[in-house]
């Protein structure tokens, strides 16, 4: 698989828009089960701490993937990578296909994990090197953009299939199936980007690394897409539940398009970026970020519906401004060598962000209630956001 031609420039002309398509479908598959949390809660029965545990459980594959061969396709090349991921992302299809239980979710989130762990990085690196040189700037939107947008799509589709289709817990993972064969099929027809890669067999184990002229700018960056990567977590795992208990929304495909419209507004988001230039995205990000932040405590806090819905839009938003300018700002710090080491490291930060305070909102939702657990988590992310925003506009004026 690696004896083929390299690809960059030489590439097709539309060749970095196939890699995008494979990436959404591959990054749908992993928020796909997100409105049908509540089909599954009645049918084997788990408490709201266990939501957040199985939805936790993909970030943990994340992070393993992206910590262990993060930076394993700078040497053996993006396509193998990536098939390896869509085949284990047709595995997680499966195992919710076959559920009886708790095991089978976790094993099939699990996998779901290590798919876009394989993904995250390998694929934003693929989509740049496959554009023409005169679209390196729109691909690194459509990357994002394909990342954000495939996690959108997830729920959207699942929650519509389950509320107005037949098998409300089959047909969602069956229709994702036939996508990633359509997407196994297009990426084993686009070339390889990599000059030299070795087989994959050769892969080892090894962390993402930062070199030294990277770190001044991570850090910063990498707190921002924490807390944005945050609230896009709890849209993901325990809104579904907030708006079945305290709002009375039980309709499955309102709880994807609300889930879906964080995901589009992170999107638009992105489309900012180039105008405002990637040094200012993160800070201005940060910002909208605490305004969504508030919106959701108004939200929680009042129990209303509007808030909610505009927290997703302007959170959604901010995450998306910040998402984008980080990554724009570390892959242009990165040596071509390491950059998709680098974004995976990038991204270990992100899906820690999208894990860990979940589970936090789950542990207190035990004891405070979620509406509770939930305005203690807006506060501490608004308290990052603020943070990071804070310190890159005082390191932009004194580089200024």
């Amino acid at each position: 698989m690696t004896d083929r031609p390299t690809g960059g420039p030489a590439a097709g002309p539309t060749a970095y828009l196939g890699a995008a398509a494979a990436f959404a479908v591959c990054m749908a598959g992993t928020t796909l089960p997100t409105p049908l949390y509540g089909l599954y809660q009645q049918q084997i029965g788990f408490s709201e701490l266990m939501v957040t545990v199985v939805f936790a459980v993909y970030a943990f594959g994340v992070i393993g993937v992206l910590l262990l061969v993060g930076d394993v396709s700078d040497s053996v090349g993006r396509r193998p990578v990536l098939l390896c991921g869509l085949a284990l992302a047709a595995g997680s299809a499966v195992a919710f296909l076959a559920e009886q239980g708790l095991p089978l979710l976790w094993v099939g989130r699990l996998l779901s994990g290590f798919s876009a762990g394989l993904f995250t990085g390998t694929a934003t690196a693929y989509v740049l090197e496959l554009a023409p040189p005169g679209h390196r700037a729109r691909a690194g939107f459509v990357a994002t953009a394909a990342n954000m947008g495939g996690l959108g799509c997830g729920p959207l589709l699942s929650g519509l299939l389950a509320e107005y289709a037949p098998g409300p817990l089959v047909l969602p993972f069956v229709v994702h199936l036939v996508l990633l064969a359509a997407s196994f099929t297009v990426l084993w027809f686009l070339p390889e980007t990599v000059p030299g890669a070795r087989p994959l067999r050769t892969a080892r184990p090894q962390r993402p690394a930062l070199p030294p002229e990277v770190r001044g700018v991570f850090v910063p960056a990498g707190v921002a897409v924490f807390a944005g990567f945050a609230l896009l977590g709890v849209f993901t795992s325990v809104s579904p539940a907030f708006l079945a208990q305290s709002l009375g929304v039980h309709n499955h495909a309102v709880v994807g398009l609300i889930v879906f419209a964080a995901f589009f507004a992170s999107t638009l988001g992105q489309l900012l970026v180039p105008r405002l230039g990637t040094a200012r995205a993160v800070p201005l990000g940060c910002l909208v970020l605490i305004a969504g932040l508030a919106l959701l405590a108004a939200s929680l806090a009042w129990t209303a519906l509007p808030p909610l819905v505009l927290s997703a839009l302007v959170g959604g938003a901010g995450q998306g401004m910040g998402l984008r300018g980080a990554v724009g700002e570390v892959a242009a710090a990165a040596p071509a060598e390491h950059r998709a080491g680098v974004l995976s490291a990038l991204f270990v930060v992100a899906y820690f962000g999208i894990s860990i305070p979940v589970i936090g909102v789950g542990l207190l939702s035990e004891p405070l209630g979620l509406a509770h657990a939930g305005l203690v988590f807006t506060a501490c992310m608004a308290v990052l956001a603020a943070a990071s925003g804070g310190y890159l506009l005082r390191r932009a004026h004194a580089h200024a």
